[in-house]
């Protein structure tokens, strides 16, 4: 519709910034087509009220599908069908007007393309709530409640089933593969208080390094800090040697590898791991769960790009959501790994009950709020 033919009634029915998405124009045209011949209701295949972007357009689309249409003779001599219709949709839609369903049947090409129209705008509403639900799981890592890895695996196996969904309703063709751009990989944000529990950890495998064999689950690209991380691939690396654990052995280790610099010298490395509190696995689970808190908010990220360029497909869109999503699935089966979750970390079969373990917290050491010195005596 040009801009010479909108009325300031049609104006208020738009409800979006200028200019209007490519679908709204897919929604004119097969309410359009339906207002002129309405038996093409029976020819666009399966479509619903909310598929609609437009709420006057869904208002309308779905007195359309409860007043029945008055005969053949009957509607090509008497506007009786819009009438009913505007009589039927105004209640949900004030703004619809006679004049907006003379526009909507002025802009349609043809009405026998309804099938076509009708399909876009499926197209449309699928892309609307694949990124709602990229919004859903995006929230659920920002603002974690109680047990925030339930919150964001559950989120995530809503977010999978709407996948199978899309791509059983939508084809492949040739060049599934989205050519969006990945989006940036969300910069990890070291808190203080990520870094405090990164350095608990520390301090707790080095007293306890008999516990680190049984942590393969933790990866040191967890942590947020680089030189916790960097620290903590020395731990690790002493334990699979069966080298001595100790800060002494810890501080050798990190001058082998260079980690000693002007910033961060010998009495720094020996701060980090000589106080311990706590279990290595606690303060281990804390910090995946960070990461799986994290790699879902980049999966989200990466979700939402593909949804906002309009020149991918829905089958595209499928696609590069799967393989964002697969991302997850390590991080995913090593947080069922460090809670005691024998499933794997498989996609429950009713998201909404998804049983994801809540963190443990081993009883047997002490209590995170008492600090022993282990430096060793010199």
């Amino acid at each position: 519709m040009s801009d010479a033919t909108r009325t300031e009634a049609d104006e208020d029915l738009l409800q979006y910034p200028a200019p209007p998405p490519v679908v709204h124009y897919a929604e004119q045209a097969l309410l359009g087509a339906l207002l002129l011949v309405p038996e093409r209701l029976k020819t666009i295949g399966p479509l619903e009220p909310e598929h609609f972007a437009n709420t006057a357009h869904s208002a309308l689309f779905a007195a359309m599908r409860t007043v029945s249409p008055p005969a053949p003779e009957v509607h090509r001599t008497s506007p009786v069908w819009p009438n009913q219709l505007l009589d039927a949709a105004q209640p949900q839609a004030r703004a619809l007007t006679a004049s907006y369903l003379h526009t909507l049947i002025s802009v349609c090409p043809t009405d026998a393309h309804a099938p076509a129209y009708a399909q876009m705008v499926r197209s449309g509403h699928a892309r609307r709530v694949l990124r709602r639900h990229a919004g859903l799981l995006a929230q659920a890592a920002r603002a974690p409640g109680p047990d925030p890895a339930r919150t964001v695996l559950t989120r995530a196996d809503q977010l999978a089933v709407y996948l199978d969904e899309l791509a059983t309703a939508f084809a492949s063709h040739p060049g599934s593969i989205p050519r969006t751009p990945a989006a940036p990989t969300t910069a990890v944000q070291a808190s203080v208080e990520a870094a405090d529990e990164e350095r608990m950890l520390l301090a707790a495998a080095t007293a306890h390094p008999e516990d680190l064999p049984r942590m393969q689950w933790l990866h040191e690209s967890d942590l947020t800090t680089p030189m916790h991380a960097a620290l903590f691939a020395c731990l690790t690396g002493l334990a699979r040697r069966g080298a001595p654990v100790d800060p002494i052995t810890v501080l050798w280790e990190a001058q082998q590898r260079g980690l000693l610099h002007d910033g961060f010298g010998p009495t720094d490395v020996l701060d980090v791991v000589s106080h311990p509190a706590g279990a290595p696995e606690h303060w281990g689970q804390k910090i995946l769960q960070r990461a799986l808190l994290r790699h879902a908010e980049d999966v989200a990220a990466r979700i939402e790009t593909l949804t906002a360029d309009e020149a991918t497909t829905v089958h595209q869109l499928a696609t590069g959501s799967r393989r964002a999503l697969a991302a997850l699935s390590s991080v995913r089966a090593r947080w069922h790994q460090a809670v005691g979750d024998t499933s794997s970390g498989a996609r429950a079969a009713a998201p909404a009950t998804v049983q994801t373990p809540v963190l443990r917290q081993p009883a047997a050491r002490a209590s995170p709020a008492v600090r022993r010195p282990a430096r060793p005596a010199r």
